[in-house]
Order: structure tokens, then C-alpha cells, then sequence
């Protein structure tokens, strides 16, 4: 036995002595919920891609190719100064393209599930694109018909009783 746990001797308890901890005992539960109950963060909101981080990105893909051009014009032994010069031109040429915005945009299928920021901006690009397809409006809120035809009925009720109104003081 240590320190007052279990049997002073196990002689004729048909136990081995042997103390174990209650693996079937649940410790009560904290009050709080792990989650939210407000009607308004159970909405989906839809992940915002960082800017700056897919600037990074598309800027680093710039710098690749002109790393590669480099080195392939180092293989065939350029001078220094043409490589120079052909570098200096496809980093003007493929800034142009980025800025101009003929880069084309992420595609899903062709990222990475650790490129979140591209994936969040593909997806937003593939849901507006969708959006507009199906004519739904930017600022579509869920249920809003029910709403409206709610509206409208109230309306053609209080349009009744007004005629109704009316037609007893006449």
C-alpha cells in the first residue's frame, strides 16, 4: 500500500492488490459551448485570399523564369552583359503581363492544397463566374424571396383593410 490507496494486504480480498485508476469515471464538462449560437456566424463567409501574399507569388514566378533564362544563357556562354539585357527584358515583359492582368488568374486544378491563398482566389473567381451564369445579383441574400412574397402579402392585407376602412364610412 503507498500513500493510503488500496488494501492494507490483498490476503483473502481476491485481488491481486493491484491499484488501477477508473477508466469509466466522465469528469463533468465545462458549461460553455465549444461553439457560437449567434444566427450570423453560423452563415458560410467565404476565405479572403491576402494580397499581398499572391503578389508575392506571382512576382516570385517572375523572378523563376528569369533566374532560368539566366542560367540556361550562362550554360550556353553568353556574355554577361546579353544576359544582362535579355533578363532586364523578360522581367519588363512578364511585369507588364502581371500588371496588365493577362496572367490569367489561378487555376484550381493546377494548385496546391498548401496554396490556400490561390485556392481561396480561384474559388471566388469560379463562384462569381457561376453568380453571373445563373443571373444571381452580388448582393443575393438567402431567403430573400420568402421575404419579399412575405412583404407583399402583408402589403395586399393592409391594402384590403384600408379599402375596407373606406368602404364603412361610406
Amino acid at each position: 500500500m503507498s500513500s493510503n490507496v488500496g488494501l492494507t494486504t490483498p490476503r483473502g480480498s481476491g485481488t491481486s492488490g493491484y491499484v488501477q485508476r477508473n477508466l469509466a469515471h466522465l469528469k463533468p464538462r465545462d458549461q460553455g459551448k465549444p461553439y457560437s449560437t449567434d444566427l450570423d456566424s453560423l452563415k458560410h463567409r467565404q476565405r479572403q485570399p491576402d494580397k499581398g501574399i499572391l503578389e508575392h507569388d506571382r512576382k516570385r514566378a517572375v523572378e523563376l523564369e528569369v533566374f532560368e533564362l539566366r542560367d540556361r544563357l550562362e550554360d550556353e556562354g553568353v556574355d554577361e552583359e546579353e544576359i544582362e539585357t535579355q533578363t532586364e527584358a523578360l522581367r519588363r515583359k512578364l511585369l507588364k503581363e502581371l500588371e496588365g492582368g493577362r496572367g490569367g488568374g489561378p487555376n484550381a486544378k493546377g494548385l496546391k492544397m498548401h496554396q490556400v491563398h490561390e485556392l481561396a482566389e480561384a474559388k471566388i473567381k469560379q463562384d462569381d463566374r457561376f453568380r453571373s451564369a445563373l443571373g444571381i445579383s452580388k448582393n443575393y441574400e438567402e431567403g430573400g424571396h420568402w421575404k419579399r412574397d412575405e412583404e407583399k402579402r402583408i402589403a395586399k392585407l393592409e391594402k384590403v383593410e384600408k379599402e375596407g376602412r373606406l368602404n364603412d364610412n361610406n
